[in-house]
């Protein structure tokens, strides 16, 4: 005799299988020549688009290099990309669309913390692997997640950065200016702390709502507080503002330096003349790579010129470097005879050693990039020259072309 069920029961089973139908994602055997779709997510709109736009054009060229190169391990890639309106919300609503409708193998992509952060907690919802394309924030990695992977990190820009202004420009006094978003402000933090076990002060920082159109209260502030180097945690849009009202008056500094939004030679030629002398970092740029990769670099280079028509970026290089992480991970766990799940494909990802143009990729035990590295380069006649570190210097500081 069967046990009979009272009403409740009864729903609550009901719901309960339905649950387990609408989000259970069952991992079915890869046929032979069965594409594998990865899911991107990027800010393609709003007031993110330019740099979201830069990182999905960077995964687009690793995936259709994977395919003409007969896919992964004999499987062709299709790529899913939603735009995430550089919206949070959006970003989760772009995952759970790709997770359970897409069937996706793995996601990739996403630029800030604000929109990385909401979709790696969804991929380790649903076991999802996820390499994020631009993470910084601490916190993301700090409770381990293992389906959460990235491909740059903060100490790589703040170390060099703080060892520069105290070696090379020998400042002691600085200012930094940071837009209000939880990689920004962390970085502004790091700084700080990094600059004082150094024997400098930060004597003036700030922080600024993302958009904030005008930045001269701030630029008065710095005479009286004796700045010499001005750090800049702003991204592309607020440089350009700040560089331009920068260069209005006379502020008495050695230095304007900001790791996002400088090195590009899209912003030296809006800025013009102004962007002379200006400091900044990146991982990678054309000219800009790591010690025996330049063959790999020239070929990317040359490859994405003939597709899009345009120079590559440091932006474009670390979409393509993160594809790349998520595609060779897919391709380890086919060759050894696995099915590409997202434990698997995780347990790959945390295994992987790649040499690739902007950085030699493995991971540690939190997910995090072990070797990304910035430099630091300095405008000087309208082009990008590396300054430090000494190692891989194509040039030397123009002190001359100070900002006054």
């Amino acid at each position: 005799m069967q046990p009979h069920l009272s009403r409740p029961a009864a729903w609550a089973c009901f719901i309960a299988c339905l649950l387990a139908v609408l989000f259970c994602r069952p991992v079915l055997p890869l046929r032979a020549a069965q594409e594998i779709r990865l899911g991107e997510i990027d800010p393609l709109s709003g007031n993110l688009a330019k740099h979201g736009l830069e990182i999905h054009q960077g995964i687009l060229y690793a995936v259709e290099e994977a395919n003409a190169r007969g896919g992964v391990a004999g499987h062709p890639v299709e790529l899913l990309s939603r735009d995430d309106q550089s919206k949070p919300d959006v970003a989760v609503n772009q995952a759970q669309d790709l997770i359970f409708r897409g069937k996706v193998t793995g996601l990739v992509g996403g630029y800030v913390d604000a929109l990385v952060g909401p979709i790696s907690q969804q991929a380790a919802r649903q076991r999802v692997p996820y390499v994020a394309s631009a993470s910084l924030q601490q916190a993301l990695t700090e409770n381990k997640n293992p389906y959460f992977f990235r491909v740059s990190r903060l100490e790589g820009i703040v170390q060099p950065l703080c060892r520069f202004l105290t070696q090379t420009l020998k400042t002691q006094r600085v200012g930094v200016l940071h837009a209000a978003s939880p990689g920004a402000t962390e970085f502004a933090d790091r700084v700080r702390a990094n600059l004082r076990q150094m024997g400098a002060d930060t004597v003036l920082l700030e922080k600024f709502r993302p958009g904030w159109p005008d930045f001269s209260v701030f630029l008065l502030k710095l005479p009286p507080a004796r700045v010499e180097a001005l750090i800049s945690g702003g991204f592309y849009a607020d440089n350009l503002i700040l560089v331009r009202q920068l260069r209005e008056r006379p502020l008495g500094l050695k230095a304007f330096i900001a790791p996002w939004g400088v090195a590009y030679q899209s912003f030296i030629d809006e800025v013009g003349q102004a962007s002379e002398g200006l400091f900044g970092t990146c991982a990678w740029n054309p000219g800009i790579t790591q010690p025996g990769t330049e063959s790999a670099s020239q070929s990317f280079v040359a490859g994405f010129r003939q597709k899009f028509h345009k120079e590559p970026n440091t932006t474009t290089m670390h979409g393509y470097t993160s594809a790349q992480a998520l595609l060779a991970a897919i391709e380890m766990v086919l060759k050894a005879g696995g099915q590409p799940t997202g434990e698997a494909v995780s347990q790959a990802l945390a295994k992987l050693d790649l040499q690739l143009p902007m950085e030699r990729l493995t991971f540690d035990k939190h997910g995090d990039p072990q070797h990304y590295q910035h430099v630091i380069v300095q405008i000087q006649k309208q082009r990008l020259v590396v300054v430090y570190p000494p190692e891989r210097a194509t040039g030397q500081v123009d002190f001359s072309l100070a900002p006054r």
